[in-house]
């Protein structure tokens, strides 16, 4: 491999991301969703508890593509969506809606945007915290 190749992520890797975040909020007593996108955007891995609400499938999705789109943690984003804020007009700016709420998490490889992690069904800060604890454990 050459220095400048980087290895996409894998099924293999969304799985233990997926993994990673539910046993994470399986200790914390959350049900959640957890969403992983490759660095294309497109779905590698999905996993909804049957008792997380309904629509933590829907934001744990958002969340992902997001963090992908911007390159950034959701958490971080929140006050630039504000009014006033450098992104106040994009979450409607787009066909597909982004979503600024802590819980999406870019994953990096090598320095590298391989990919995403979204986590939703949880409050906000918990979301970020599993996503983070499965970041974590891929590097």
């Amino acid at each position: 491999m050459s220095a400048t190749t980087v290895t996409p992520l894998t099924t293999d890797d969304a799985e233990l991301l997926v993994a990673t975040a539910r046993r994470a909020a399986e200790e914390a007593g959350v049900t959640v969703s957890v969403t992983v996108l490759d660095a294309g955007g497109h779905l590698l891995a999905f996993r909804r508890d049957d008792r997380a609400v309904l629509i933590s499938g829907e934001t744990s999705t958002r969340k992902a593509y997001t963090a992908l789109q911007l390159n950034a943690p959701t958490a971080d984003l929140v006050d630039a969506v504000q009014p006033g804020g450098l992104f106040h007009t994009l979450p409607t700016a787009l066909d597909r809606p982004l979503l600024f709420i802590a819980g999406g998490l870019p994953v990096h490889r090598d320095g590298r945007l391989i990919g995403a992690i979204g986590v939703g069904g949880g409050a906000p800060e918990q979301d970020h915290g599993f996503a983070s604890a499965a970041v974590q454990a891929l590097a």
